[in-house]
């Protein structure tokens, strides 16, 4: 079966770029937002206006606030949206949800796919979900008004997989007509533990907090603000994140390795070594500001819902990540958040009292 209607869940960045982009590309697009005012923008705009690698107005045929009226009738459901928002969309769907309709995050970051499938679970979901999830945003985008994105282009190479694994390639043969740069994976590990965001926007968001306060972002977060000495600390945290994915079995790569293959940097940044000089040399971020404060996804998300669950899998492992667990720790300081607590834990991911070869076992057949 071809995919043709699409429920795209969360209006911000992402899901307008992956509503206009689907839109223009001849898919049927119900864009769900939380908030009344982002639908009333975009039906004001009589869609949403793209430019970049799509240009032009995108009709979306349907906009609503409606979980169950963005679904009804959809051939996927693709959530576009943080991950603290996964909980909530878990517990909307439980209802509305059967077991042949595929469900993308887009992306999982770190343990998406698991916490999404627990929280389904524990809200009353019967019968495994047919679920995936992308390592990141299949878009490198932008709103740049209300009703406007800039995609700025497509993640190459992205790595997807399925929750359980053995439904990998039907779902990969079933998504990528949508997107063609998906790749497959081992398994939702080996995506989540490949989470570049959680690897370097907490190095730049904590040894930067001074300059993001007091310029309220003013100035580019990947030109600027990825210095040389701050991308000696990303490729620390790094170089735990490989021992981490190493200690459980599972492949993965270096953060300069995944950051090139996905498009976002120079052949020769990459055969630098410098993560600062593929930062500088990212064509697809040149243009990309820093946050205007802390309270940022960039800290709420990649430190409790990616290095986080990262720390956890590395207990799970028996391996020490120390320069994780400062970035933790500083971080939780300086937001007056207790990401520990607040965080994906295992528990919340249904991997609490299991070994690594149980998790191992869970993530390529399920229970």
């Amino acid at each position: 079966m071809a995919i043709r209607r699409i429920a795209v869940l969360g209006a911000g960045h992402g899901g307008c770029a992956a509503a206009a982009d689907l839109t223009l590309r001849g898919f049927e697009v119900r864009l769900h937002a939380r908030r009344a005012e982002r639908i009333a923008a975009i039906e004001s705009n009589g869609g949403i206006t793209a430019h970049g690698v799509q240009d032009g107005l995108a009709p979306i045929a349907r906009l609503t606030t409606d979980v169950a009226e963005a679904v009804d009738g959809a051939e996927l459901i693709m959530l576009v949206v943080p991950s603290v928002a996964h909980q909530a969309y878990a517990e909307a769907l439980t209802p509305l949800l059967d077991a042949e309709t595929p469900v993308l995050l887009n992306p999982g970051h770190t343990g998406g796919g698991l916490h999404f499938a627990h929280a389904l679970a524990r809200a009353g979901f019967r019968g495994p979900p047919r679920l995936c999830e992308t390592v990141t945003l299949t878009y490198i985008s932008r709103l740049e008004g209300e009703a406007t994105v800039g995609i700025y282009g497509y993640t190459r190479r992205l790595m997807f997989a399925a929750l359980p694994a053995r439904d990998t390639d039907a779902l990969h043969g079933l998504i990528r007509p949508l997107y063609p740069e998906i790749v497959a994976a081992s398994s939702v590990l080996e995506t989540g533990l490949s989470n570049m965001n959680a690897v370097f926007h907490p190095p730049g968001m904590l040894m930067n907090a001074g300059w993001i306060e007091h310029t309220e972002g003013e100035f580019l977060f990947y030109r600027e603000g990825i210095t040389e000495s701050v991308g000696r600390v990303v490729s620390a945290l790094d170089a735990e994140r490989v021992e981490i994915a190493r200690g459980l079995g599972v492949p993965t790569r270096s953060f300069l390795e995944t950051f090139h293959a996905a498009g976002l940097t120079t052949d020769d940044a990459l055969a630098s070594g410098s993560v600062a000089r593929a930062c500088r040399e990212s064509e697809p971020n040149k243009t990309l500001k820093s946050p205007p404060s802390l309270d940022h996804r960039y800290v709420h998300e990649d430190v409790g819902y990616g290095l986080v669950p990262m720390a956890a899998f590395a207990r799970l492992a028996g391996i020490a990540c120390p320069v994780i667990d400062a970035h933790i720790d500083l971080l939780s300081a300086a937001a007056g958040i207790d990401y520990r607590t607040s965080g994906l834990t295992l528990e919340m991911m249904g991997l609490d009292g299991m070994s690594p070869d149980d998790v191992l076992g869970f993530v390529a057949e399920g229970r």
